[in-house]
């Protein structure tokens, strides 16, 4: 008799939460351990970001993201827990989790979704911030001048295409 039959709702579909809790724990730990670290040492929190190094962490954030979880370079990173499916923007591949469920899977789900990513990035950012915070200014502003030069390169072939039209 199935699932269904028997009043229980079927399982086929769904997924394991056990991966995403682990990774979720990993993170926890790791801010907890930061944390602690900070305590001990007698860290003092950073002020608050202005605007501009808002913007420049979210550029910044963006574009170790898309390196991460989107660059051809970068594949061999992922590629224990990914699988190619095809070509993405410029420079930049598609790809999927390998594994179907568990921790390999929700490894496979933060290292190919640069949203995902981000989270992890911003939170490295935040501790770049208390205990090293003119390397993670330097870190944060060369990214961000990445992140516009990639634009500009966008920019540039679209007027090209535009012109030779």
């Amino acid at each position: 008799m199935n699932e269904e039959a028997e009043g229980r709702p079927s399982t086929e579909g769904t997924r394991s939460m056990s991966g995403y809790l682990a990774t979720m724990a990993m993170f926890g730990i790791t801010v907890s351990v930061v944390a602690l670290l900070g305590r001990l040492t007698h860290r003092r929190l950073p002020r608050a970001m202005n605007a501009q190094e808002l913007v420049v962490t979210a550029l910044a954030a963006h574009k170790l993201s898309r390196t991460v979880t989107k660059d051809a370079i970068t594949a061999p990173i992922r590629a224990p827990f990914t699988r190619p499916t095809g070509d993405g923007g410029p420079g930049e591949v598609m790809e999927q989790p390998e594994a179907a469920d568990g921790l390999k899977h929700s490894i496979g789900e933060l290292l190919t979704c640069p949203f995902c990513f981000d989270v992890w990035v911003i939170t490295g950012f935040t501790i770049g911030h208390v205990f090293a915070p003119r390397a993670t200014r330097l870190v944060a502003e060369a990214l961000a001048a990445l992140t516009g030069a990639d634009f500009l390169h966008l920019a540039y072939a679209s007027a090209q295409q535009l012109a030779q039209r």
